[in-house]
């Protein structure tokens, strides 16, 4: 059975991450940051595994 991953807003994540949603912002804007998957044009959202992962290789 699959499972279904976990899809997080921009403000989740930034609180998850403890950084402002302006600076979640910028770095998807510079390319940085955890990959972001765009529901529409200016709906970005985040899966959980994307920001684990990130989170992972940047400690």
């Amino acid at each position: 059975m699959e499972t279904v991953e976990e899809i997080l807003t921009s403000s989740e994540v930034a609180r998850w991450i403890r950084v402002s949603e302006s600076t979640l912002c910028r770095w998807r804007q510079r390319g940085m940051g955890p990959r972001v998957t765009w529901m529409t044009s200016t709906c970005p959202r985040y899966r959980r595994s994307d920001v684990e992962q990130w989170l992972a290789r940047a400690s």
